[in-house]
């Protein structure tokens, strides 16, 4: 059931609300699974709400009160402290201003039953006198929370372990509502490498900005299922089918979830490699097309990119990183990069890559056995092996030190640009001489 919690307008956009809704649906909670329910806005329930607050008031379970913060802290003598009682037994009735606070029971205690940490217990002295609804007689999340909950019929309530803290009043109010209250669980928190708790503000945490990156939705599942759980062996990449199976909410984990980009990263990369050719050409179509795409789009060739595509899919991490592997194929010139060129165009390079040229000429069929063989022989000559010698003919080629296999890249680019490439090279070696 996906309910979108829209009753504080600050920090609500439809396009975030669409946010949630298409990241849902990209890992597969959408509206065509028989079981999804939603989504549904808690601003339209509004009246319900109010309902519900005016019920606890007319039952004696909650009261308006007049005080403000600078009252408060005169009485107490602190910022800190929470709300005293003041006003429980004045009798006040609802004018503007005035908010309605729920009467919390002063003896005894609020036993949570958690599947994930037990049955914590929560003096009842210690929990305040809280906010139901506000001055202007609009409930508070916390109320409208429990309303929807329960006139939903929900049965478990799943959640962070930040909300702990906010469960007892939570409970509070459901059996004042005469409900039988959620099995509660709640999950450790999710944090950085420094161990600090994931943040919006500092981390990256939005499901459509990995998916955005080139991390396929079923690694994204995979790697979230084994946050703060796992299923008992050394096997952790799983279809998802069968990670339901072994999953149990009373495993899961009390201590915080490390979340580890670079295993994140690993689990992407083990995905990619798995696809079908078929699967992978279609998995990397967006970034073959603007504005990824650095090439003209009549410069695209479908047939040589999926010759290409079986090339680069056991050494990409990322969708995203297609675009960079396969670029020198459909630009005019392959890219400059600087710190590729000077790594490769050492001393020799311009020997090299006048050598190759001559006897890359004449070969006779164009393909990477023959090329490879062209380049075993300059390399010879030099006496380098070839992984030295075809360094700078590479970079001449693809414009990079890394990248697909040379002679297959060579192949599909043709005789004809690849010797206008050297030719290039060489020229500008030349001027830099």
């Amino acid at each position: 059931m996906l309910r979108i919690e829209d009753t504080d307008a600050a920090r609500n956009k439809p396009e975030w609300t669409e946010g949630i809704i298409s990241a849902l649906a990209a890992i597969g909670i959408h509206g065509e699974d028989p079981a999804f329910e939603g989504p549904y806005f808690q601003s339209h329930n509004a009246d319900r709400h109010r309902e519900a607050a005016q019920q606890l008031f007319a039952a004696g379970r909650a009261y308006y009160c007049d005080c403000t913060r600078e009252q408060l802290k005169e009485r107490t003598g602190s910022e800190h402290l929470g709300y005293d009682g003041f006003c429980r037994d004045r009798g006040l009735a609802f004018e503007e201003r005035r908010a309605l606070r729920f009467r919390t029971p002063d003896e005894g205690e609020t036993v949570v039953v958690d599947l994930v940490r037990g049955e914590p217990a929560f003096p009842n002295s210690a929990i305040e006198d809280f906010v139901i609804a506000r001055g202007d007689g609009s409930p508070v999340f916390l109320i409208a929370n429990v309303v929807d909950d329960l006139d939903k019929g929900i049965t478990q309530v799943i959640r962070g372990e930040e909300h702990l803290s906010n469960t007892p009043k939570q409970q509070l109010l459901w059996e004042a509502l005469g409900a039988k209250p959620p099995v509660w669980a709640h999950l450790p928190v999710i944090v950085n490498e420094k161990r600090q708790k994931l943040s919006k503000r500092r981390d990256k945490v939005a499901l459509e900005g990995y998916l955005a990156e080139g991390f396929l939705p079923e690694a994204m599942v995979n790697y979230l299922m084994l946050l703060g759980w796992g299923p008992g062996d050394d096997q952790e990449i799983r279809p998802y089918e069968e990670l339901e199976q072994l999953f149990r909410i009373e495993d899961v984990n009390t201590a915080p979830a490390f979340f580890d980009v670079k295993k994140l990263t690993a689990f992407n990369g083990e995905y990619i490699r798995a696809l079908s050719p078929e699967q992978f050409a279609a998995a990397c179509a967006p970034w073959l097309v603007a504005p990824y795409a650095p090439w003209r789009p009549e410069a695209f060739d479908k047939d040589v990119f999926e010759a290409a595509a079986s090339l680069a899919q056991t050494r990409l991490a990322l969708l995203s990183e297609i675009t960079s592997y396969v670029d020198f194929l459909f630009l005019d010139e392959p890219v400059e990069d600087e710190a590729s060129w000077n790594k490769a165009m050492k001393a020799g390079a311009g020997d090299i890559l006048s050598d190759a040229r001559a006897e890359l000429a004449d070969v006779a069929d164009w393909k990477a056995d023959d090329l490879k063989a062209v380049l075993l022989a300059v390399g010879e000559k030099h006496g380098l092996k070839l992984g030295k010698a075809q360094a700078p003919i590479r970079v001449a080629v693809t414009g990079r030190t890394i990248g697909l296999p040379l002679f297959e890249s060579m192949e599909l680019l043709g005789r004809d640009r690849v010797l206008a490439r050297l030719d290039a090279a060489s020229k500008k070696l030349a001027a830099q001489a």
